[in-house]
């Protein structure tokens, strides 16, 4: 048996800094946001934000409600999005916020639905646009863009007046979502032009509690002005070809203290520190993020696929690592609106290292640029449960690594983990996941968590147990529970639930491969009822709770020496993916949906289900006293362990559950593929898209032929090879895609009407772009292999 691993906790420090800095809330606000050196608050409470991004200038309008409710549904609490200049004035004078680029509208949705908001206001953004958002006829006036040079900031300072007048009575002073304002991105060695954006802001009349600004690459920041945000991404499609995972990537796989990213935008920026003190930084602010890669782009020369696992385990290590600021980047994908003087994406035609898409932003993100449900949408969403409940416990804890820890990026043999603590109780956090090379089984594993004080040695579990590879958890130690102390449990927490009787539930999540285990503090327990399959032991102090089969019915009822009542259900792990919890008819629910997605809209007194199955279920607790009713839907209720179970079933003239319309549907040929076009190379010498003319001469052609009138929600999933393919109806491009071995989503409900063409060309042999499981550079041909249309219904509940 190897020795247990060891983490000893140390003593009470010097309490974190307040009042050091200068942000402030608006006068009178009820619940003023402050930021000390180690984390933030609100309302005088520790304040643990779960930020997403989305583009609403890449997303239909009419759709912003439904979206940014999935987004809430998922555990987002601040929506974060570019406001991109070039999609609002692409012309000089003919400013537009109108339909898609309505700011104004996306902002008051936010708040109508309870969410923060960070508008990210550049003007240099990125996001993989052309000119990094800045318009063509702005960069035509300076030769010093991204500087204080009086031809740039003339224009600047008209286009943050038009920010703000749209932004006008949305700040905080005013009851509004704003609650940060980004400028600039990716600003390394700036610091006086970074001061000179704020101020112009502020005298624009834009305000915020928190000015920030990205941190990665060894940033120099004007003093005290700006919140840095890190980052970390799973993946990079801004490295080369043939360059492998980036070592900076595969870094966020470690628990470490390093907050700086030296990988993120390496192509536009030298790669080495350019004088910023990552220590002062350290010291004076708490670990925010802005961008953990909730998936990632693809360019021409180089094609990530990046995987749910990889992008929770990522996320969940950085909660381990000290971050009290979770944000993501995407959380949500889109399509690059149609420029009308040139196309608005990255390329080598404007001076970028890397040819993207004309149109697709999807980035692999949670929620993809239909609003499709990714699983990385299910992983994430279970860490925000956790965060919704203890966030304002981790927010204050100090995390600590242990004796034993990874010798190098390349250690694949040292269990990785950290803990969060107090010096009363804590999370130990688990990663043996990371993309492209597989950590090992870890048998035989033990911990050891030394808190401070004479007390004993915290030893879990009660026997070793193995860690599978692809494993990552957090377990609870000490954990406070309505008068009952957890001393442990090998079970992650998802939330509680009141359960309608006077009981509140702890409901935690097992993780595949071990063995549920509940160590019960009996100096704060009377009575302990268990499953009968379960096994109750006592020992000293402690309730151990073992062989306890995890579902809908793994209950472990417990009575607390101060008279309360306190549930701990063990879910199994596929069953927890499908957790939400949210205000549905009339009280605070927990909703499991293994058929689909679920949003609250407490506006409409409406739970609804999205989902593509015929017949769709889903279990409450605690059960309303009447059973939801769905329009033209039958609704079936059964007992599913401690919860009641409905499920839809539409009748033979209802208007949802119908499912004649999806299936395979018919793929023609109408030319078949030339040869391969020859490679040609851009900026850094990274391959280019193929020129126009071969999509007219090289390209495969194919027709689909598509239902007539699809409902909202229809998808069309196309199966293929190739390099790339374009998508028309008439002369019209509607959609784009570079090979990366995933399935082509395209929404037809989206579409004009007419005959859909498909073209697609083929990659030569030998051509230097990676596309995930290419082995040796061998050709890929030009073929659509078959389509098939899936439609996501939306499934109205409303109180019975």
């Amino acid at each position: 048996m190897t020795r247990p691993h060891r983490v000893r906790l140390p003593g009470p420090g010097d309490p974190p800094r307040r009042g050091h800095l200068p942000f402030a809330d608006a006068p009178g606000v009820s619940d003023p946001i402050e930021v000390g050196s180690r984390l933030l608050t609100r309302g005088g409470r520790p304040w643990f934000p779960v930020s997403g991004e989305f583009h609403y200038s890449r997303y239909p309008a009419g759709e912003w409600e439904e979206e940014l409710l999935k987004m809430k549904a998922g555990g987002v609490t601040v929506v974060a999005a570019y406001v991109i200049w070039i999609h609002h004035e692409e012309t000089e004078g003919r400013v537009r916020f109108d339909g898609d680029r309505d700011l104004r509208r996306f902002a008051e949705l936010c708040a109508r639905h309870g969410l923060d908001f960070v508008p990210r206001i550049g003007p240099w953004v990125h996001a993989e646009v052309r000119g990094g958002g800045l318009p063509d006829w702005v960069l035509a006036r300076t030769d010093a863009p991204r500087t204080d040079d009086p031809a740039y900031l003339a224009p600047i300072r008209t286009w943050y007046a038009a920010i703000a007048e749209q932004l006008r009575g949305l700040g905080r002073a005013d009851g509004g979502p704003i609650v940060a304002i980004q400028i600039e991105n990716e600003l390394y060695d700036q610091p006086d032009h970074l001061l000179t954006l704020k101020r112009m802001a502020q005298e624009a009349g834009l305000s915020a509690p928190l000015w920030t600004s990205t941190a990665w690459g060894g940033v120099r920041l004007p003093p005290d002005e700006l919140l840095p945000l890190y980052g970390g991404y799973p993946e990079a499609f801004w490295t080369e070809a043939d360059g492998g995972w980036p070592d900076t990537c595969r870094t966020h796989y470690f628990f470490t203290h390093q907050r700086d990213d030296e990988g993120i935008g390496a192509d536009l920026r030298p790669t080495t520190v350019r004088g910023g003190d990552p220590e002062v930084l350290s010291t004076r602010f708490p670990w925010a993020t802005c961008e953990l890669g909730g998936g990632m782009a693809v360019a021409y020369h180089r094609r990530p696929r990046v995987e749910a696992a990889d992008v929770g385990a990522l996320a969940l290590t950085k909660i381990g690592c000290g971050s009290v600021w979770q944000g993501y980047y995407m959380f949500h994908g889109g399509t690059n609106p149609t420029g009308d003087l040139t196309p608005l994406q990255e390329s080598h035609a404007t001076g970028y290292p890397n040819d993207l898409p004309r149109l697709t932003y999807d980035f692999q993100a949670p929620l993809g640029e239909h609003g499709q449900y990714r699983p990385s949408y299910d992983e994430l969403r279970l860490q925000h449960l956790l965060l919704a409940d203890f966030g304002e416990l981790i927010a204050p804890m100090d995390s600590v690594l242990p004796e034993r820890r990874p010798t190098g990026r390349d250690d694949r043999e040292t269990l990785r983990w950290a803990v969060r603590a107090d010096d009363r109780s804590g999370f130990l956090f688990v990663n043996n996941h990371q993309p492209h090379e597989p950590l090992p089984d870890r048998p035989d594993t033990t911990f050891e968590v030394d808190f401070p004080g004479d007390g004993p040695v915290l030893s879990l579990p009660s026997a070793p147990v193995t860690i599978p590879r692809g494993a990552y958890f957090c377990w609870p130690l000490r954990l406070e529970v309505a008068g009952l102390r957890l001393d442990w449990a090998t079970a992650q927490p998802l939330c509680t639930v009141d359960d309608g009787r006077g009981r509140t539930i702890l409901v935690l999540a097992a993780t595949d491969g071990i063995a549920p285990e509940l160590a019960l503090d009996l100096r704060t327990v009377t009575t302990v009822s268990a499953p009968s399959d379960a096994d109750v032991t006592t020992a000293g102090e402690r309730a151990l709770v073992t062989a306890l089969c995890p579902g809908t019915d793994a209950l472990v009822e417990v009575d607390t020496t101060d008279g309360r009542r306190v549930g701990l259900l063990v879910l199994d792990a596929a069953t927890a993916r499908g957790a939400y919890r949210g205000p549905a008819w009339g009280a605070e629910r927990l909703i499991l949906s293994a058929d689909g997605g679920v949003v609250f809209d407490a506006h409409a007194d409406e739970v609804r289900v999205h989902s593509a199955a015929r017949e769709p279920s889903f279990a409450v607790l605690p059960a309303p006293e009447r059973a939801p009713v769905a329009a033209g839907a039958m609704v079936k209720e059964a007992v599913d362990g401690v919860f009641v179970r409905y499920t839809l079933v539409a009748g033979e003239d209802g208007r949802r559950g119908s499912g004649g319309r999806d299936g395979a549907l018919p793929v023609t040929l109408v030319r078949p593929p030339g040869e391969a076009p020859p490679v040609t190379t851009g900026v850094l010498g990274r391959a280019s898209v193929p020129a126009e003319e071969y999509f007219d001469t090289a390209a495969a052609e194919y027709t689909v032929a598509l239902p007539d009138d699809p409902p909202p929600g229809t998808l069309l999933r196309l199966h293929w090879t190739g390099d790339v393919a374009r998508a028309y109806v008439g002369d019209r491009l509607v959609a784009d895609q570079f090979f990366s071995d995933r399935v082509w989503d395209i929404g037809l409900d989206r579409l004009p009407a007419g005959v859909l063409r498909l073209r697609v060309l083929p990659l030569a042999a030998g051509a230097p772009v990676y596309v995930p499981g290419r082995a040796g550079g061998a050709p890929i041909p030009a073929e659509v292999l078959r389509a098939e249309c899936t439609t996501v219904r939306t499934w109205p509940l409303r109180p019975g």
